[in-house]
């Protein structure tokens, strides 16, 4: 039992390549490896290397088998039998609030047989896709930043979903090239901006918060994804929060990132979850 009411904060970095990621100036993200973890994470074989499964698998703690979202269009999805982590925290905590934000449609409208996250969302006003303009998109995700660094500051959401999209594009625009790594550290500035907006809340000395940060896939050097190399294949996750230490990121697993928000906010991780809560996979591979 938490004598600190424990919130969660996840922050999605799209189509951010590790070694990239690495060779970018990060330092919010650094700050918060070093307080926790930062580990690769390889796109499990049940995944493609496509944003719809994967940030399904991140929502709803089981790979596409079970989600049944095995590319962008959402239709045909099994989320009523696997909901997402938002949904299941309001669910088990009647009068618990959450909130997610970011601009691509599906996680948060029904476009495309969405959303991954109902009942909960804000998207800029400002539609878009790959043949919008990267400087509008990057106004998007400054808009998703401000408006969660909003809902940080004056409210007492106990989880928080922000979703940064200008590095994937970027990817599909051009490839991976020097403003792929601009779009990189443009999403680590907002994640300053976030981080500072959660050390400002007025309760903040009476409350525990663990940030996870992920990404769901890379690139390839000319651009896209979707297949097995490992440009596209290996993703990487970073958290820091109560309990977690530089090996709870041994072998996570992007399902890990629902199992983890739950646990974190003491609730129980559903039997039969692809999910672990950060630190299990450690335990689970040292008594093998």
């Amino acid at each position: 039992m938490h004598n600190r009411t424990p919130h969660v904060l996840i922050v999605a970095w799209d189509g951010v390549r590790d070694d990239e990621r690495a060779a970018a100036h990060t330092p919010h993200l650094d700050r918060l490896a070093a307080q926790g973890f930062l580990s690769p994470v390889r796109v499990h074989r049940k995944n493609a290397t496509i944003s719809g499964p994967v940030w399904t698998t991140v929502a709803t703690g089981v790979h596409s088998d079970e989600h049944g979202v095995t590319d962008n269009d959402f239709r045909g999805h099994r989320m009523d039998r696997h909901p997402d982590f938002l949904s299941r925290i309001r669910s088990a905590r009647p009068g618990a609030t959450t909130f997610a934000a970011g601009e691509w449609a599906p996680l948060f409208t029904s476009d495309s047989g969405g959303p991954v996250f109902p009942d909960c969302g804000y998207r800029p006003p400002l539609g878009a896709d790959e043949s919008v303009s990267l400087e509008v998109i990057a106004a998007q995700d400054e808009a998703t930043t401000g408006r969660c660094a909003m809902e940080l500051l004056t409210r007492d959401h106990a989880a928080v979903f922000a979703y940064l999209v200008l590095p994937d594009m970027v990817g599909h625009n051009e490839g991976v090239t020097p403003r792929y790594r601009l779009a990189i550290e443009s999403c680590d500035a907002q994640l300053g901006v976030l981080l500072a907006a959660l050390e400002a809340r007025p309760s903040r000395d009476a409350e525990d918060w663990t940030v996870i940060v992920a990404t769901d896939h890379g690139h390839l050097d000319t651009g896209g994804h979707g297949g097995d190399s490992d440009a596209e294949r290996e993703a990487w996750l970073a958290a820091a929060g109560p309990g977690i230490e530089a090996s709870s990121g041994v072998g996570v697993d992007h399902a890990d990132v629902a199992a983890h928000t739950l646990h974190a906010l003491d609730l129980p991780v559903p039997d039969g979850w692809a999910g672990r809560p950060f630190g299990v996979r450690r335990t689970e591979a040292s008594v093998q």
